[in-house]
């Protein structure tokens, strides 16, 4: 499983077979301005909640590669009323077979609101079980004891998971150890930091955090790929 990353909580998933994209913001952030947009794979975009920084580029990119979007009913709605009509509607606590695996929609304690304010549903998180690999992509979440849940329900360790890191707006790299712990992972990719100034963090204070509770925080150079 290849992993891409294309800045703040955009990252894209090659199975193998198959190309996943994750809550597509990368136009608008400074940080990944070497990112051709027009270049980017996506077969399936997953999108957590309804922030601009987590869809600015979603209808651009839907429409070049006629992607599945997969988002909770009330993004769903709003996807098709912009015009894309390759939509997938889900909600927490669902699960759904496409023809890369499993989707399991799990909950995030956050808020959601579209650009113009409008509300845009729950937001959420996801686990995706895919050829071989299981992780967890939280999308933008405090910590919650909802987490140890999924250690409940996948009682084996995630392959990798995706957890915020930047805190103020989420959880901050400490509360991740915590809910890495909750889920039952070792191996983190960080999320949510470095973009704005508030969740702007110190890379080596984080990493030692993480390396002091036996777990790995892997912090991706935006554009870079890792194997997993």
């Amino acid at each position: 499983m290849k992993i891409t990353y294309y800045g703040h909580s955009c990252f894209g998933v090659h199975t193998g077979k198959h190309d996943l994209l994750f809550d597509p913001f990368i136009t608008p952030n400074e940080l990944a301005n070497k990112i051709d947009i027009n270049t980017i794979p996506a077969e399936f975009i997953l999108v957590s909640h309804g922030h601009q920084d987590h869809l600015a580029d979603l209808m651009q990119i839907a429409q070049r590669t006629n992607a599945i979007v997969i988002g909770v009913w009330e993004i769903y709605v709003w996807v098709t009323s912009q015009g894309h009509a390759n939509a997938h509607p889900m909600n927490t606590g669902g699960r759904w077979h496409f023809n890369f695996g499993w989707v399991h929609v799990v909950n995030a304690v956050h808020s959601s609101s579209f650009p113009d304010g409008s509300y845009a549903g729950n937001p959420v998180g996801f686990v995706v079980q895919t050829e071989g690999k299981t992780f967890y992509y939280s999308g933008d979440t405090a910590l919650t004891y909802d987490m140890k849940l999924l250690k409940e329900v996948y009682k084996y360790q995630f392959d990798v998971v995706f957890l915020p890191i930047g805190g103020n707006f989420t959880m901050d790299y400490h509360d991740a150890v915590l809910a890495a712990d909750f889920v039952g992972a070792n191996k983190v990719v960080g999320l949510h930091y470095d973009t704005f100034d508030p969740i702007k963090i110190d890379h080596e204070a984080a990493l030692a955090t993480f390396k002091n509770a036996g777990k790995e925080l892997i912090l991706m150079d935006i554009g870079s790929s890792i194997e997993i």
